[in-house]
């Protein structure tokens, strides 16, 4: 028996991804719970529009979840608490780099490599690390200290089990010092980032198995991190295929032919739409 999520942004219209990530987690969840949460910590993308057509597309899909349902907009404390146990660890920093700034510091000649490609993108080089959380202003972003947060738990590494992939998965101390780096924990502007958020959300709703899209695999690895750092319950994890184009590549929202929202207009009955997906 599992409780599972089901976690999209309205920042668009669901595809065929979505609906195969929520019919996982529901299917999943057995004879448990399945959740509706709803991730709108980027207020500058997200629209009420694209909220009520998730809500719509799940129905039509056969899902149904217990009200009410949570949305990250409303527990900035939550995520304001789980960061200030972290700085009161020594474990994070404010940033004040810009995206062109990081380009610009893992471009100079000195560095004479090139960049390593993270969860998050250019993994970050650490201009900033210096700088101690007394020191944080509006404008800066904070930041983990990957180095000082493995060397908090004593720990080689990170370890985890994936039903999806029916392995265990393991990431060095290295691997996550160079190829994860120092993750954002809360943009500017924002208070909090995905990693966190995530993190904090699945404790509170007492999420037992989380699933995802194997793109998410490396992120799994910083969130179990977190989840020890903050002493919180390690779910376990399933991460599942992804829905791809005839091109063989991830489908992404801005891929509006794939949107449910289509198939549904077009008079696709939602038994076929599942079939399609498997189930």
């Amino acid at each position: 028996m599992n409780r599972t999520r089901f976690a999209p942004s309205p920042t668009g219209p669901l595809h065929l991804g979505h609906a195969f990530a929520a019919l996982t987690a529901a299917r999943l969840a057995d004879t448990g719970q399945f959740l509706l949460r709803i991730e709108d910590i980027d207020r500058s993308r997200c629209r009420p529009e694209y909220e009520a057509m998730i809500t719509e597309d799940l129905h039509w899909l056969g899902l149904g979840w217990p009200l009410p349902v949570m949305r990250q907009s409303e527990r900035l404390p939550a995520y304001q608490a789980a960061l200030d146990r972290l700085a009161g660890l020594g474990l994070t920093y404010p940033c004040e780099c810009r995206r062109a700034d990081i380009r610009a510091a893992l471009s100079a000649p000195q560095e004479g490599v090139t960049p390593v490609i993270g969860p998050d993108g250019p993994v970050y080089p650490g201009t900033c690390r210096h700088r101690s959380m007394d020191q944080a202003g509006p404008e800066d972003a904070i930041r983990l200290d990957m180095a000082r947060a493995l060397d908090h738990l004593r720990s080689d590494g990170i370890t985890f089990a994936d039903e999806g992939i029916a392995t265990s998965q393991h990431l060095s101390a290295l691997d996550m010092i160079e190829g994860i780096g120092d993750v954002v924990l809360a943009r500017r502007g924002m208070g909090t980032s995905y990693h966190l958020s995530v993190v904090v959300d699945d404790a509170a709703q007492g999420i037992t198995l989380v699933t995802r899209g194997k793109d998410l695999l490396d992120s799994t690895s910083i969130h179990v991190l977190l989840q020890r750092l903050l002493e919180l319950p390690v779910p376990r994890y399933h991460h599942h295929r992804l829905i791809r184009d005839n091109a063989g590549k991830r489908l992404a929202k801005r891929d509006d032919a794939r949107a449910l929202r289509l198939y549904r207009e077009q008079g696709m009955p939602a038994a076929e739409m599942r079939q399609l997906l498997g189930f």
